[in-house]
């Protein structure tokens, strides 16, 4: 089949193409002006100039494509409401019509167990309730739902990653909660009771879940599919991992979620002013921290022969070791 990938110059995106470029779909790569293409030029896939912004740069970038694995998208926790619309919902909508106009049989979305948000009743499945609490996460289900809307026209398969990690992992979430441990005050501390608690999954296993849904094509025909390591760990197991690792004493001072906002709220403060971010010195991650994000990858297991690759140490090892080597920590 040929393929189409969206934000094929992302982490996401350029570990898909590294795995995926040497097998038996013909891959082709969608670029912006602005992305640095390096890594898929070393693979010597087509690329196709489309934004998510330009409706006709996706008419043109679908055509004579059989999938598309769409994976671009405005990935930020503190962004822009209007970026979050125009780029995830509206984006989302244009690419479908695109294929529809272009007669692309199916489409992978990739979007989040963020769209679930945190979970009331450990672990969640893919029929729990929706309760994103981050723009993001809503843009996830108003564009989830834009997918679906094509069924019988343009079918597709909905991958619902938790916690993306891994090398060459940066500006993101998990590369915060990595970073700040190793380097800052956060390793002394936990925030609220550590019992709570929080799922990952390594990159290379969310490229074989993109892989399997493909390979497993009429298993995952209009399937909504939760990707992720087949365990949450509370966040005081994932801290002590992470010390043992980087060899350093796991934290042991629990400060209550009321007096970590306090604590937290300065340090935002100047962190704007200085029009930097990190999303582990928020107000609103104490929210996350301290609510459950656990979720069942049993459908996928059963439907796609599913089975994630890393465990959480061996991951957050090899992923240390990458940040290590760049200078991160």
């Amino acid at each position: 089949m040929r393929v189409l990938v969206t934000g094929a110059t992302g982490f996401l995106g350029g570990h898909l193409m590294e795995v995926m470029s040497p097998g038996e779909h013909e891959m082709i790569a969608t670029f912006r002006p602005s992305s640095n293409t390096d890594l898929i030029d070393g693979l010597g896939v087509e690329k196709r100039r489309m934004d998510l912004g330009d409706p006709q740069s996706m008419v043109e970038a679908t055509d004579g494509v059989d999938v598309v694995v769409h994976l671009a998208a405005y990935y930020t926790f503190t962004g822009k409401s209007e970026l979050y619309h125009r780029i995830n919902v509206e984006g989302t909508m244009a690419l479908m019509e695109a294929c529809k106009e272009n007669g692309v049989d199916r489409i992978i979305y990739c979007s989040s167990t963020e769209a679930m948000g945190p979970v009331k009743s450990p672990p969640a499945d893919e029929s729990s309730p929706l309760r994103p609490t981050y723009e993001y996460g809503r843009s996830k289900v108003k564009a989830e739902s834009i997918v679906r809307s094509f069924e019988g026209r343009v079918d597709h398969t909905i991958l619902r990653p938790s916690g993306i990690y891994g090398p060459r992992n940066l500006e993101d979430v998990s590369y915060y909660f990595v970073t700040s441990f190793a380097n800052s005050m956060a390793s002394k501390f936990i925030v609220g009771s550590g019992d709570n608690l929080v799922q990952f999954v390594h990159v290379r296993d969310v490229v074989k879940g993109i892989s399997l849904s493909l390979d497993r094509y009429d298993d995952s025909l209009n399937r909504t599919f939760i990707i992720s390591e087949g365990r949450a760990y509370p966040y005081g197991e994932v801290y002590s991992i992470l010390a043992d690792i980087l060899g350093t004493r796991p934290p042991r001072m629990h400060v209550p979620a009321p007096l970590a906002k306090v604590m937290m709220a300065p340090v935002q403060g100047v962190n704007g002013l200085l029009g930097r971010d990190n999303f582990m010195w928020r107000v609103s991650t104490v929210d996350s921290v301290t609510s459950d994000r656990s979720y069942s990858i049993e459908r996928a297991r059963r439907e796609l022969g599913f089975e994630p690759s890393y465990d959480l140490r061996s991951g957050l090892e090899e992923t240390v070791e990458w940040y290590k080597e760049k200078g991160y920590i």
